[in-house]
């Protein structure tokens, strides 16, 4: 193991069955398979790496996420091409999953970042984005 690569990522989510059906079908679809699940929480793993999703304590639970403050902006996947973006852009909308900057895409990261954005059931941002190379 390659010292410094990410080892995994935690996020608490509001409503974990919810989130568990959103990142089940998206991480699935990119190679991850399912690692571990208890009641409070379950994570996909590709390689050596694995994103973990946790319900947040109730307390916690009604202060929402904005990417704009302090934390996380947003997660960032490789897809395999650009018929890949535009294949899971298809599929995350016909499963009703709002496209963000929907007047730039595929373009919304620059006209050589071909790309889209889409939220999780928390509105953290996520993005999909086609190797350079084509």
């Amino acid at each position: 193991m390659k010292t410094g690569l990410l080892h995994h990522i935690e996020l608490y989510v509001t409503d974990l069955p919810k989130s568990v059906t959103f990142w089940g079908w998206l991480l699935e679809e990119l190679g991850y398979e399912a690692f571990q699940e208890w009641e409070q929480g379950k994570s996909w793993k590709l390689g050596e790496a694995y994103i973990v999703f946790v319900q947040v304590e109730e307390k916690y639970r009604h202060t929402p996420y904005h990417r704009k403050q302090v934390g996380l902006n947003h997660l960032a996947f490789h897809a395999a091409s650009k018929a890949h973006v535009d294949d899971m852009t298809s599929r995350l909308r016909a499963r009703q999953v709002p496209i963000l900057y929907e007047t730039k895409h595929p373009f919304s990261g620059g006209r050589d970042h071909y790309a889209v954005y889409f939220e999780d059931p928390d509105r953290i941002k996520v993005e999909l984005v086609a190797p350079k190379t084509e």
